[in-house]
């Protein structure tokens, strides 16, 4: 369980330093799909 999270955020983590965001609201749905993708590798 722990080593699916540490690879969801390990994924998050590239996606969101991938994607340049120019806005703060985009920031803040990076922020939030990045938690969503967390949430779903531990109710897994």
């Amino acid at each position: 369980m722990i080593r699916k999270l540490v690879l969801a955020l390990a994924a998050g983590g590239i996606v969101f330093t991938a994607s340049a965001c120019n806005t703060v609201k985009g920031l803040g749905r990076d922020i939030e799909s990045v938690g969503e993708a967390g949430d779903k590798a531990v109710h897994k």
